[in-house]
């Protein structure tokens, strides 16, 4: 396969090159092509959790969050973090 860079793009990997990054232009398109592939794992990886949101709300898993909710949580969430330091305060070693 043969690939045709833009000058803009030629001039990215030039940089990169002359600057030690990269050994050739064919190194920066494999590199780029790296990074896409993660990109398309991490989409398909995000698009499978949203697809398990929307079955846990269709579900009645879910919560409606308000400010009051989100007041509530984070004074639940503060009341374990200061047990859980207390646990650990008295707790011998």
């Amino acid at each position: 396969m043969e690939v045709e860079l833009t000058s803009d793009q030629k001039a990215f990997a030039r940089r990169a090159i002359e600057g030690g990054r990269l050994r050739t232009e064919q190194e920066a398109v494999e590199e780029a092509l790296a990074l896409w592939v993660e990109r398309e794992r991490q989409r398909a990886e995000f698009l499978l959790t949203l697809d398990d949101a929307r079955a846990s709300i269709a579900g009645g898993e879910s919560r409606v969050i308000t400010q009051e909710s989100m007041r509530e949580l984070a004074s639940e969430v503060k009341e374990r973090g200061r047990a859980r330091l207390l646990a650990e305060l008295t707790t011998p070693r």
